[in-house]
């Protein structure tokens, strides 16, 4: 194909792209999420066009920065800075125009600097040393040993195989286990290898020559390569002003090693290039494991000793030079099947002291967590969430070594009749998707072609290079999606019984209240009023803090007949249904992630000649607390994130509350000197803070 025909093409792909994200696409919605995966394939298949691919998305960046057109910048972002992730062959200039580019973005508000700051970080060292952006992927992803670049990541898939159906579940495991197959500790070696040498030397480097070399090398031999490139390339990155000409003279010592004498001569083997074709080097997929979500517990790494076992003695307070010294335990804060290089634990025990071997990033390890459903498993991971939380105050700590992100697929279950269920179901997926477009393109829409593809029946032709498009949208999600949103978590206290203590339960999305029909007296109830009318629902006493835009606390109370409520926690919006959308409205209630909207079915009593009627109307309002109970033998049922499982009945009254941060609100101050014995200083009372659970999205929120 000519070079004017690829750009054309090139361009075509880049153009359906950015259609996607108006709203004006009807044409494309059969499409929706295919574009982006198409244009990686094309570049993949033939890295040869991948500058030509990061001319065009850099003219439409800067085309789209001129005009102020702000929907588009993220994701041309996302995807322009994917494609210099995997590319070789990219000229320093094309590096520099794109840094460049990006500086010029951090006058924007944000999300739009947050993200631009975030590509032009990468991008200076990735100027000046070439292929450090996919050495380090792989080799956090792929769990490779190295000491200079020792960072971990691990990606875990849960599902809930009562929420997804068993077709998305094994087509799932399939692509993964196939996937992983392919990428064994030697396959990835040979990959960072020749990628680091193919980004530095270009042109002078034969790829072909190399890679069958590299193939032939047996591992000892392998991994000292390994070793040397990823030593002269991390040492390089290190260096406060990178030299592009020394780590070239480095990484040339090394291709000559490889390859012989004859390599030294630059440019040598252009004339074979000419009849050679670039070989492809793949960006293997993450390490995923995948999990059937049976249990909440199961985000908790390995049970942690108990307090007065050997190990919790040992992880005591010691006496190391007349100074005080926390020994944190080697073993206990890690699952055992993470190992990392000797002497990780050791560096990265401490949560304070050895600071950041990078810029920025303060953790070794990173848990990429990936739960895939509708708002029932979203409702069962913020239950894990707040559970894992709360084990940590009890016992030694997860968080100072290891980043805990957490992603969301929806993904509905096909037997699901209505299509208003399906709605309900997605309320929070709609949402990230009116915050985040990139995020409605890429991940939202792509719940029908999870099923279409689910279903296909498996390709019997071994020989056929399949293309993993599901594991390739979850690839590309846990990688570019780095922007959280934080979402409240409110906590519950239900009472059966108004003299025994109530049962405690948390809700992220909704929690729904129903009258039940039948009559129980309890003990403890409030008794029904003289003169009450009888009619549908039940008396409701109502205290509640009603949320104001000056955030003042202004007590409301009431009594009311209702035959029911909801309690929303994710805002309302008019736009819902009518597909992605360039910006949200900058009213606040659709942006405004810290206060519930509750809706109540009133019941109305009129009398006319006919007689008593009782009609129902629905009252809302805004609240971050509120109180409910029930006035008369009345009971209420309560169905929390739309789980059925999570259903509390003969409820008499109930209390919802933001969830506290766990031991969050106590602080002990500490004393200025380190002596013996000190005087006791009383805990002093704070405000809480709430407890947010973060999801991440490509962009954060747009507004």
């Amino acid at each position: 194909m000519e070079s004017s025909d690829v750009e054309l093409d090139l361009q075509r792909s880049v153009q359906a792209v950015l259609r996607e994200l108006s709203t004006q696409a009807p044409a494309l919605q059969n499409n929706q999420g295919m574009w982006r995966w198409s244009l990686h394939k094309k570049v993949e298949r033939d890295p040869g066009k991948s500058p030509v691919l990061v001319r065009i998305l850099l003219r439409e960046l800067e085309k789209a920065e001129s005009e102020d057109l702000r929907h588009v910048i993220i994701p041309l972002l996302h995807t322009l800075l994917y494609v210099l992730t995997k590319a070789t062959g990219i000229r320093e200039e094309l590096y520099r125009r794109t840094y460049n580019f990006c500086t010029k973005l951090l006058t924007l508000p944000a999300p739009y600097c947050t993200v631009a700051l975030d590509c032009a970080i990468r991008l200076k060292t990735e100027t000046a040393v070439p292929g450090t952006l996919y050495q380090r992927l792989v080799i956090a992803e792929q769990n490779l040993t190295s000491e200079l670049y020792p960072y971990q990541e691990r990606v875990f898939l849960f599902v809930d195989p009562e929420l997804v159906s068993p077709s998305v579940c094994s087509a799932l495991l399939l692509e993964i286990e196939a996937a992983q197959a392919q990428q064994t500790p030697e396959a990835c070696m040979r990959h960072v290898v020749s990628h680091a040498l193919q980004a530095a030397l270009g042109d002078a480097c034969h790829a072909s020559s190399l890679q069958r070399k590299l193939k032939a090398s047996p591992r000892h031999a392998l991994e000292r390569y390994f070793h040397a490139v990823v030593a002269a390339v991390e040492q390089m990155a290190g260096e406060p002003n990178p030299s592009r000409e020394v780590h070239l003279e480095r990484l040339e010592e090394i291709y000559c090693s490889l390859l012989g004498p004859a390599a030294a001569a630059r440019g040598s083997c252009c004339g074979d290039r000419l009849q050679d074709p670039q070989p492809s080097i793949p960006l293997p997929s993450p390490h995923i494991t995948f999990h059937l979500w049976t249990d909440e517990e199961q985000l908790w790494a390995d049970e942690l000793p108990v307090p007065g076992s050997p190990e919790m003695e040992r992880a005591g307070l010691q006496r190391k030079g007349g100074i005080r010294k926390r020994v944190w335990p080697p073993d206990i804060l890690m699952p055992a099947c993470w190992d990392g290089p000797q002497g990780l634990h050791r560096r990265t025990g401490m949560p304070s002291g050895d600071g950041e071997l990078l810029p920025g990033v303060s953790r070794i390890h990173t848990a990429r967590v990936l739960v895939l459903g509708d708002d029932r498993m979203l409702g069962r991971l913020a239950q894990a969430y707040h559970s894992l939380r709360k084990r940590e105050t009890q016992k030694f700590c997860l968080t100072p070594r290891l980043s805990l992100q957490l992603y969301y697929i929806p993904v509905l279950a096909p037997e699901e009749p209505p299509s208003c269920r399906h709605s309900e179901l997605r309320e929070l997926a709609t949402f990230l998707g009116r915050a985040d477009p990139w995020y409605q393109n890429t991940v939202n829409t792509l719940c029908p072609a999870i099923h279409k593809l689910a279903e296909m029946p498996p390709s019997l032709d071994t020989s056929r290079t399949v293309d993993p498009f599901i594991l390739d949208v979850i690839t590309y999600y846990v990688r570019m999606g780095t922007q959280p949103i934080y979402f409240q978590i409110y906590t519950v206290k239900i009472f059966r019984d108004l003299s025994q203590d109530p049962a405690e339960d948390i809700f992220l999305t909704e929690l729904k209240v129903k009258i039940q029909d039948s009559k129980s007296p309890k003990d403890g109830f409030s008794p029904r009023r003289k003169g009450a009318a009888e009619g549908p629902g039940a008396e409701l006493s109502i205290c509640y803090q009603k949320a104001l835009l000056s955030h003042r606390a202004q007590e409301v109370s009431s009594s009311l007949r209702a035959t029911g409520l909801v309690l929303k926690a994710l805002p309302a919006s008019d736009t819902e249904g009518s597909g992605p959308t360039h910006a949200l409205p900058s009213a606040a209630p659709v942006i405004d992630l810290r206060c519930l909207n509750v809706s109540v079915m009133e019941v109305v009593k009129s009398s006319n000649l006919a007689g008593r009627s009782f009609s129902t109307v629905t009252n809302t309002f805004r609240t971050a607390t509120i109180q409910i109970q029930s006035q008369d033998q009345r009971l209420l049922t309560l169905l929390l994130d739309k789980d059925s499982r999570r259903t509390y009945r003969d409820v008499v009254r109930f209390e919802v509350a933001p969830c506290p941060e766990p031991c969050s609100g106590t602080h002990k101050s500490k004393a200025p000197w380190l002596g013996s014995p000190q005087p006791e200083v009383k805990g002093t009372k704070a405000k809480p803070k709430p407890l947010l659970m973060p999801i991440n999205t490509f962009s954060g929120i747009v507004q």
